[in-house]
């Protein structure tokens, strides 16, 4: 049997801190993307169309947002899981605007510890969640093992663009811009800190996909949008003939 894992004191404090930016989340993410958010989703979702999944996991849920563009692909069932309870409380508010209660579930869990038998999930989508995992490897193991063995997991993550003149004006804008006007608007001096701390320090390119081989999963794709600000990564359980 599985030994359920502890939150240990960071994890406590990074819950904590988006417990606390939770009713500033959505409106700070379309600010400070220019809306650009929302159609990094879409693409996200996109990408799981030719695998048709009829069951979808979607880890690091927050505010529901990733969990409620899934539905576009019509499956039978989207569950979301994060470890902030404010952020599914604001979840679950929306599915019953959008009555998506019966095909959207929400609950609280980690990536390290997922609550759900072997091979139950036809694709699994992390957007902007990986890089706060407190155990990737572990994280990885897990999703793996969640997913059938024609599934497809599909992350998006911020990266750093390599080439001039948007990385050093990525960075600009990343290092004090961002930080200013979150601390601004969500009253919270560390969130908007933590964000460009994460991101400059999760492998990003082939030093991810190298990891995700390494957990076992094979035909890893990268996807980079708007000039490289944010990556999306694709990898398969087993081959699934979709190229």
């Amino acid at each position: 049997m599985r030994q359920p894992v502890v939150f240990n004191p960071a994890e406590i404090n990074v819950k904590k801190m988006f417990n606390n930016i939770a009713p500033h989340y959505d409106f700070l993410n379309h600010f400070l993307s220019a809306g650009t958010d929302k159609r990094w989703r879409e693409k996200t979702i996109r990408l799981l169309k030719p695998y048709n999944p009829e069951q979808i996991l979607d880890i690091a849920t927050g505010t529901g947002d990733l969990a409620i563009q899934a539905i576009s692909l019509n499956p039978h069932k989207v569950t979301g899981v994060d470890i902030s309870e404010e952020m599914l409380k604001i979840a679950g508010k929306k599915i019953i605007q959008k009555n998506l209660e019966n095909r959207i579930f929400f609950q609280k869990a980690a990536s390290e510890d997922l609550p759900f038998a072997d091979e139950t999930f036809n694709a699994v989508t992390v957007a902007f969640g990986v890089r706060n995992f407190f155990n990737l490897e572990k994280s990885l193991q897990e999703i793996y093992r969640v997913l059938k063995k024609s599934g497809v997991v599909v992350i998006l993550e911020f990266s750093v663009p390599a080439a001039f003149p948007m990385k050093p004006l990525f960075l600009l804008y990343f290092r004090k811009i961002l930080p200013m006007i979150g601390k601004i608007v969500s009253k919270n001096k560390t969130a908007y800190t933590y964000l460009p701390e994460t991101v400059m320090s999760f492998p990003q390119g082939k030093e991810f996909t190298t990891i995700l081989e390494k957990t076992g999963f094979i035909k890893t794709r990268i996807k980079r949008l708007s000039a490289g600000v944010c990556t999306i990564y694709v990898a398969e359980k087993y081959n699934s003939g979709i190229t």
